[in-house]
């Protein structure tokens, strides 16, 4: 462990409050300490209020907030005499110490401090942070991780035995610290938890966090449990693109809403799902109360590959003996699956969720390899993952918790998706809260947007082998396939029938028809999958019904389109698949339609560029936009009873009416 602090850097950090921003970002870049939003810092200022009074203030970082991209808005300031007094109440509820540290903020636009904010205040330094470092929970989640512990440390740390975080956990501490620490005490280790470090400067509070984790990986060296390695064992090539999509279906009816499923079939997982004893060592439990409350959910199961056949725990049932009073009950689906072909698949309502999932999964594996290399692996007792998945501030929190997106843990696919109505396509589905895979054979398509729920693949889609790529990839990433936006098409130069050639005839029907065929035949057993049935919208034209001349071949596929859609309505119905089809007309944002072409359409009509396009019943211009939203809104529950529709979005075409 190598502490990153670095002068020149630290020094564009001036103030207190923006050194406690500075090395909690160190701490942040390391996620081997801290997880997305995991783990804690503080800092104790003196400062002078509205009317005049000095008064002591604790900054602590917000709950929610990342560590490694936080700002000094992301810390919370709390007034220090209350957080001592609230600290020397007998058993209050934890509601109530919630209200009464919100209300004593002296910033009301804050975000809401960590649960741990009395135990930092109760600490008797300037500067306190807090991680779940792996290397650390492997030593203490063993048999006897206590004695290691103080082997790994000496008086250099207080040991605090496993209490759930929040209340109990700070009047406990504030109890033993001031007996057990002395001269050389740096840190605290909380048993099955973190550990904490605090000194004077953020600098000596950082540094003093990297000290005390690199003595236990270097604990952990001698015992031989440091090094992790695994066999570079062969995946299996075989297309799993239906197992995933059925895996993840009977997980989303498990959990009473769709969830995504993201597969890493990595060395790593791999070898993790091939362990002899993971049946065991995966079922235990975290390893620490934060990813609990991060995850909620006990992380792995074993699946049997044949017949889908769920080996877990069922939490809330499991464990309903512990509850006390009623609880809002979480579903019971796993969120990590282990298996020896497919690897680990993690499982979230959004893709953001189910990488946190991933991410978090990862580190359990080396805490739980390097803990059972000591002599085993000892998580927390089904009573106290209880405890913490339904505390009182968690149940606080999933009341809290507004609608989800409409389209929140669903898959859609889209095709022609680097520019025009695709785009718009992608844009408007992602704004719904689904997951976009988006072709194209544009190779820009695979840089459109970063963000974790898309994931642009370079496809030509007359190419029926990259087609069944594209999906197997797409399948993978997100778990399945809920919604079909079938856009890609060419549109050539107008060309009449007596001097149309063959060759051109082809193409246009290849692209526009045939390409999808074989998107429609492969995508059919994923949206049967879908966990609230399958949609598929295709972008036909208002040549549909009304064609021009010069565009025969255009004309002709997309009415053949038209009607394959309007079949695959009556026979999809049984499957719970809904088909519609768009037809929009004159949407000028568009490749197709460079300025010289507007211009020329324009003057064959005797009109101006703006006219032209407002040639419509309406007088009105219709964008990409307005024909993704439509799209995007078939897909979802406005138009539930409704399937072989055809739609125009034309702005009104006096042909066409």
């Amino acid at each position: 462990m190598q502490s990153r602090w670095n002068d020149d850097e630290a020094a564009g950090f001036k103030g207190d409050l923006a050194q406690r921003v500075y090395t909690s970002r160190l701490l942040g870049r390391d996620k081997s300490l801290v997880l997305h939003g995991g783990g804690n810092t503080s800092v104790k200022l003196r400062e002078r209020n509205l009317v005049g009074d000095e008064e002591d203030i604790l900054y602590i970082k917000g709950s929610g907030c990342d560590l490694e991209v936080i700002e000094e808005a992301g810390f919370a300031p709390v007034r220090m005499a209350h957080l001592l007094k609230l600290a020397q109440l007998k058993a209050p509820g934890d509601p109530q110490i919630v209200n009464e540290i919100l209300t004593h903020m002296t910033r009301a636009a804050a975000p809401a401090p960590s649960v741990e904010v009395i135990l930092h205040a109760l600490l008797p330094h300037k500067y306190v942070d807090h991680t779940h470092a792996d290397a650390v929970l492997a030593v203490t989640n063993t048999e006897d991780g206590e004695a290691r512990v103080r082997e790994v440390y000496g008086d250099r740390v207080v040991v605090i035995p496993y209490v759930m975080p929040g209340f109990d956990l700070a009047q406990l501490c504030a109890a033993r610290f001031p007996v057990e620490a002395g001269k050389h005490t740096i840190g605290m280790v909380l048993m099955k938890h973190g550990i904490f470090s605090f000194g004077a400067t953020a600098r000596e509070s950082y540094e003093h966090m990297i000290h005390l984790v690199g003595l236990a990986e270097d604990y952990l060296a001698r015992k031989g449990a440091w090094e992790l390695r695994w066999q570079q064992n062969g995946i299996s090539r075989k297309a799993i693109r239906l197992e995933l999509a059925a895996l993840r279906a009977k997980l989303s009816r498990t959990a009473g809403v769709p969830l995504l499923l993201a597969t890493h079939q990595d060395a790593r997982s791999i070898a993790f799902a091939r362990r002899a004893d993971v049946a065991e060592i995966s079922q235990q439990g975290p390893a620490t109360p934060d990813h609990v409350i991060r995850t909620k959910r006990v992380p792995a199961v074993e699946r049997d590959i044949e017949g889908y056949a769920f080996r877990y725990r069922e939490y809330y049932n499991a464990h309903a003996p512990y509850a006390r009073e009623p609880k809002t009950m979480l579903d019971p689906a796993p969120r990590v699956i282990l298996d020896p072909e497919l690897g680990m698949c993690a499982a979230g309502r959004s893709a953001k969720e189910a990488a946190i999932v991933a991410e978090t999964y990862l580190h359990t594996m080396d805490v739980i390899e390097r803990a059972t290399l000591l002599g085993g692996f000892r998580a927390l007792s089904a009573k106290d993952i209880f405890d913490v998945e339904y505390w009182d501030i968690e149940q606080a929190k999933i009341k809290k918790d507004g609608a989800p997106p409409v389209f929140a843990g669903e898959i859609a696919l889209v095709t022609g998706a680097a520019s025009g109505i695709g785009k718009a396509c992608v844009e408007a589905l992602l704004a719904r809260g689904a997951a976009v895979i988006a072709l194209d054979v544009n190779p820009a398509i695979e840089r459109l947007t970063r963000r974790e729920d898309f994931l642009g693949i370079t496809c030509d889609v007359s190419a029926d082998s990259e087609v069944v790529k594209a999906l197997e990839n797409g399948v993978k990433a997100f778990g399945g396939l809920d919604m079909l936006v079938l856009n890609a098409g060419i549109f050539p130069g107008g060309r009449p029938i007596a001097a149309l050639r063959h060759e051109d005839w082809r193409k246009v029907m290849q692209v526009n028809l045939d390409a999808d065929l074989t998107l429609m035949r492969e995508c059919h057993p994923l949206l049967k999958l879908a966990p609230k049935g399958g949609r598929m919208v295709v972008i036909g034209s208002k040549n549909v019904p009304a064609p021009g001349p010069g565009a025969a071949a255009y004309s002709a596929s997309k009415a053949a389109l038209t009607q394959l859609a309007r079949v695959a309505a009556l026979e999809w119905g049984a499957d719970g698949i809904r088909v519609n089809v768009l037809h929009p007309d004159a949407v000028f944002d568009t490749g197709i339609w460079t300025d010289e072409v507007l211009k020329a359409r324009a003057a064959h009509y005797g009109m101006t560029v703006e006219e032209y396009k407002r040639r419509n019943v309406l007088k009105t211009e219709v964008m990409s936009r307005d024909v993704a939203e439509l799209a995007a809104e078939m897909c979802g529950p406005a138009f539930a009873k409704t399937t072989g529709a055809q739609v125009p979005v034309d702005g009104g075409s006096d042909r066409v009416i």
